[in-house]
């Protein structure tokens, strides 16, 4: 399979297997959130180990642990996927997963934002109308929701913090995976005794199925995270960026069909304010793209024009 078409079909795979968490998390009840996320972190940990041991890494790894300051972006970076996942699984768990699909939808304005105000970047004329009709979305389903929805700003200010201290880092995906999970295992398996202790744990109680979904969350999410970083590799930033909104289309979908959520005219009208946002956010990527290119293959033309 040649390099680019395997690219594509990495990319799709990961944001399928994301856009299908739903599904997953809510066959972990009765398991509360908390104890789900707990589970995750362990699991993580102990199958990105397998996999780093399989594919021979732990050379990088060993190099990364030497460095101080990459150590100390890491632990921060751990901190925010941590909340982005404790809040996800909280929002599958209590019936918010078109609201988790919404952070998804408007993560790509976020990190923008975060590029003004945190690497000082200046956006073209399109970046600031895509951000300014995603205000105006937030807007109408606050109002829709008579409060501010907190689990979508939540994920996409987390997610999109993590992304721009991943990007800092220069992470490989698994080497930081572990090291992030490492981070957090601790804490998470203090929990897990806490629970033990109450007997209020479910891993191991419930059944012999739930107990191999909880150790399975592990691998579920390694898997599409190495897929992607692959994908990352061979796949133009445009089409990974709208391959990206298959996962949140996925999950409002699910939400809707599968977990009947309501979806007055409201809210709708308020997530196809977003749709119009990250339309113009796409068309105007997708335009600077191509700019980007048609200058670049003719830089070196008009050189050769310039030699003869």
């Amino acid at each position: 399979m040649e390099p680019l078409r395997r690219g594509y079909l990495s990319a799709l795979s990961a944001n399928i297997m994301w856009g299908v968490f739903p599904l997953y998390f809510r066959a972990l009840r009765p398991a509360g959130a908390v104890e789900v996320l707990a589970h995750r972190i362990v699991w993580s940990l102990i199958s990105v180990a397998v996999l780093l041991t399989v594919l021979s890494r732990w050379k990088t790894l060993k190099a990364l642990v030497k460095d101080g300051k990459r150590l100390a972006g890491i632990a921060a970076a751990a901190v925010f996927i941590a909340v982005n996942w404790g809040v996800y699984i909280f929002a599958v768990d209590t019936d918010h997963v078109v609201e988790a699909s919404l952070g998804y939808f408007i993560n790509p304005l976020f990190v923008i934002l975060l590029g003004v105000l945190v690497l000082r970047e200046r956006l073209r004329r399109l970046q600031w109308v895509a951000l300014g009709v995603g205000l105006v979305a937030v807007v109408v389903l606050s109002v829709d929701n008579g409060r501010l929805p907190w689990i979508a700003l939540t994920l996409a200010g987390s997610f999109g913090t993590y992304s721009l201290i991943k990007k800092r880092l220069g992470l490989p995906a698994g080497e930081g995976l572990f090291l992030e999970s490492a981070v957090l295992t601790l804490p998470a398996l203090a929990f897990l005794a806490w629970l033990a202790s109450r007997h209020q744990e479910t891993f191991g109680t419930v059944s012999t199925w739930h107990t191999i979904m909880l150790a399975g969350s592990g691998l579920l999410t390694a898997v599409p995270l190495l897929l992607f970083a692959e994908a990352a590799n061979r796949v133009p930033l445009s089409g990974l960026g709208i391959l990206q909104y298959l996962t949140p289309t996925l999950q409002l979908l699910l939400g809707v069909l599968v977990f009947h959520e309501p979806m007055p005219p409201v809210r709708l009208a308020g997530f196809a304010v977003v749709w119009c946002a990250l339309a113009i956010f796409t068309a105007d990527a997708i335009r600077h793209t191509h700019k980007r290119r048609a200058a670049a293959v003719k830089e070196p033309a008009t050189a050769v024009r310039e030699a003869v």
